[in-house]
């Protein structure tokens, strides 16, 4: 089994709105529809589960039925950071899934995932135990200089870096077991961590799967016009 984990459990302070951020609407539809849209039509997708906020899960169900998501099988609270959420979802998945299932984790507002790039960090999940979309870098990269924070004498080859983001998968078996220790070391779960840092952190060896520009983090207002103007495209004008 493939089971979907969304991620929404935050509030959203950065938008600026009254409502969270994955709920705002956009042309008539909530941007966390839109997620859960990708994942409800791609075929190796077999059922998903939500980490919402706390307050909006009925919210959450309305408008899942609402749009038709199907495949929505659960929905479990946010804890107080992209940790705690992601691992409340691992640790509600447990007894339903077997070892060897695949668990795909996305960020809610990240609503522009391509079908192709799904299909890619499942069968790499399949293959290897895990997949983790990546982009090259192709921006350089300079190392502030420790005595003058506006200078620099060191760069670090873009060559040597890969952007990685969600969607991430892992094999269930390797993912429950990792944020039980992860949680009761203190290990991988501070500050900006999340599952792919927090792997890293434990020892495993990540692979990369593909990744596309358009999927973007919906953070700021920005953010959501850009969003808004990928909506208005003709996507047979999109780049390939």
């Amino acid at each position: 089994m493939n089971y979907a984990l969304i991620i929404a459990g935050g509030s959203g302070n950065r938008m600026g709105q009254n409502i969270p951020k994955q709920f705002i609407n956009v042309y008539d539809k909530p941007i966390i529809i839109y997620t859960l849209e990708s994942f409800q039509r791609h075929p190796m997708i077999d059922a998903i589960e939500v980490v919402c906020l706390e307050g909006w899960h009925d919210m959450l169900w309305a408008y899942a039925n609402q749009f038709n998501i199907s495949k929505l099988q659960g929905v479990v609270s946010g804890g107080g950071s992209a940790q705690e959420s992601i691992r409340n979802g691992v640790f509600a998945l447990e007894g339903k899934l077997s070892g060897d299932d695949i668990v795909v984790i996305h960020d809610g507002i990240r609503p522009l995932v391509d079908a192709t790039v799904l299909t890619d960090v499942i069968e790499k999940a399949q293959q290897y135990g895990n997949g983790v979309t990546s982009l090259p870098y192709n921006e350089q990269i300079f190392i502030v200089n420790p005595d003058n924070e506006n200078t620099t004498r060191q760069y670090i080859p873009r060559e040597t870096l890969r952007r990685v983001s969600t969607p991430q998968a892992y094999r269930f078996g390797r993912l429950d077991e990792a944020y039980h220790e992860a949680f009761e070391k203190g290990i991988g779960i501070y500050g900006s961590a999340y599952t792919n840092t927090m792997m890293v952190e434990l020892g495993e060896t990540l692979y990369f799967a593909a990744g596309s520009d358009k999927n973007i983090k919906l953070t700021t207002k920005d953010d959501l016009e850009m969003f808004k103007g990928y909506m208005k495209m003709d996507k047979d004008t999109w780049l390939k």
